[in-house]
């Protein structure tokens, strides 16, 4: 290991976690292991994706950052691989998680645990009303007036869903609630597919006064399953488009919020002092509208973080705690809802803005994030037609470095599935062939790692151009299924339902974990939780 990498034992490391400053905790595993055992304030970065995911997740490159592992040496080759890409104090975890818990220190398992585990104290403290499937269900069939909102992203609900439910991802459920549910008699159930985006949409509604009786559904979707209730797949109920009333009175709602939690609103001439000073202070500037808003018109650099998903998630978003957060939206409503509930959580420093006082080019599409190290990724492109050709004559392997449950979904036909870290020892398992090609969703992370292949490979490397996006722009199909796994997919937690084997005993247990989260939060000083009630 270079001699810039610096060691940090564990007391010293929950100390850092302590001492008010800026910290990155970040573990080089693959998702499903992270998810077996880590430590709570840690982000799963794996090491295959550092290039992708650094300059978004840990924006300033002067970020204290920690790499952790389970002493397999993933972290070692993180820490390298993230200070070539010029970041300049990286240290890693010595001994890795062991050592952590050695030290007598918690181990958790499951993905997100730190918004799932605030969301079991929100409902704890402030007593969040809920009610069970099967009171659910007797409300229904009697015919009662009744409004049930799933607060989960749209191809969740899409994928399986309770019958009546309306699609409402959690950020909107302030900001749309009058023209969803006009009379005040109305009662409201905010249900997810098990318990957290239940819970803080439920204590959402509340918290904004509106005057309707609101309660989350106990368990969601695995308790409507689990009573034996009819699932529906394929749902489509979404809310109408926002009526000038139903804004305004959301913004009427949302002020008393902002008030008690000192949420301010910035314009933009603070935002602009803010990215001046980020050599010093890290900054995140996010989009929490809805990816369908995103995609029509956004700001170049600015992320989509949909504030419902922010919240379930906020790992996936962002790694370094202590650092500054502006959201974003087009009035204020669902960015001081979002905002509300990631100070409770311990992002202390938010703030709020309206997406026309953000400086910056307006593009439409998909998010596309700054990739370290792309521009220097040296290698030999190949067109979508060129691949056609040479995967029917058999002279090429092919090579997809997605995620593993996209990749199922949807791949270039003759593709293998491979982690790109673990690309070489993959490689060993194919058929040999004439060359060897990589492609990933936008070709980047395939030129990333193409490139470093090549430095090595006997056989000619190519990158796809333009990734398997390409491909599909082409106008070539792709294949579905999970036959040609050239590795082991462990680079997804997947949730209960789609595990295979009894998933009914999977949910029990998972909400079993869920709702002890709660028992394990009371007995851990590292998280940083202050819920408030409004």
């Amino acid at each position: 290991m270079s001699a810039s990498i610096k060691r940090i034992d564990a007391r010293a490391l929950k100390a850092a976690l302590h001492d008010g400053l800026e910290i990155a905790l970040l573990d080089a595993r693959e998702e499903l292991t992270f998810g077996e055992r880590h430590i709570l304030m840690a982000t799963c970065m794996p090491l295959g994706r550092i290039e992708v995911l650094a300059d978004d997740m840990v924006p300033r490159r002067q970020t204290r950052v920690v790499w952790c592992d389970d002493g397999a040496g993933l972290g070692e080759r993180a820490a390298e691989r993230m200070a070539d890409l010029g970041y300049a104090d990286v240290s890693v975890l010595d001994g890795g998680i062991a050592a952590w818990e050695s030290a007598d220190f918690r181990i958790y398992s499951g993905v997100h645990v730190p918004s799932k585990a605030f969301a079991e104290v929100v409902e704890h403290d402030l007593s969040t009303p809920w009610i069970t499937a099967t009171e659910l269900k007797a409300l229904i069939d009697a015919g009662q007036d009744t409004a049930l909102l799933d607060s989960r992203s749209f191809p969740e609900y899409h994928t399986n869903s309770i019958p009546t439910a309306v699609s409402v991802p959690g950020a909107e459920l302030v900001y749309r609630f009058k023209d969803l549910v006009p009379s005040p008699t109305t009662m409201v159930i905010v249900n997810c597919g098990g318990r957290t985006r239940s819970i803080i949409g439920a204590q959402s509604l509340i918290n904004a006064g509106v005057p309707n009786k609101v309660v989350s559904l106990k368990d969601g979707t695995m308790a409507w399953h689990l009573a034996g209730f009819q699932i529906t797949r394929g749902a489509d109920q979404r809310p109408p488009e926002i009526s000038p009333a139903s804004a305004e009175a959301a913004r009427r709602s949302v002020e008393r919020i902002a008030s008690a939690l000192r949420i301010p609103r910035i314009g933009p001439g603070t935002l602009a002092a803010w990215r001046a000073d980020s050599d010093r202070r890290s900054l995140y500037v996010l989009d929490v509208r809805t990816p369908e808003e995103y995609e029509l018109g956004h700001v170049v650099g600015v992320r989509s973080a949909p504030g419902g998903q922010l919240v379930q998630e906020t790992d996936n978003y962002l790694a370094t705690w202590g650092a500054r957060v502006v959201l974003a939206d087009t009035d204020g409503v669902r960015a001081v809802m979002t905002a509300s509930w990631l100070k409770q959580m311990g992002w202390g420093d938010v703030a709020v803005i309206r997406l026309e006082d953000v400086p910056g080019s307006r593009v439409t599409g998909p998010y596309h994030p700054l990739v370290l190290g792309l521009e220097s990724a040296r290698v030999a492109a190949i067109s979508p037609a060129q691949l056609k050709r040479r995967l029917e004559a058999g002279t090429v392997t092919l090579v997809d470095l997605e995620y593993s449950k996209p990749y199922r979904n949807g791949h270039i036909p003759g593709a293998w599935f491979a982690t790109r870290t673990r690309l070489g020892a993959a490689l060993e398992r194919l058929p040999p062939a004439e060359g060897i090609v990589l492609t990933s969703p936008d070709g980047d992370l395939a030129r990333i790692a193409a490139a470093e292949l090549a430095r090595t490979a006997t056989l000619p490397v190519h990158a796809l151009d333009g990734g398997t996006r390409a491909w599909t722009l082409a106008g070539y199909p792709l294949s579905t299924g999970a036959d040609r796994m050239a590795d082991t997919p462990d680079d997804v937690w997947l949730p209960p339902r789609e595990r295979g084997g009894d998933s009914e005993s999977a949910m029990r247990a998972y909400l079993a974990w869920e709702i002890d989260l709660v028992n394990q939060m009371a007995r851990d000083d590292d998280q940083r939780f202050n819920v408030a009630k409004i």
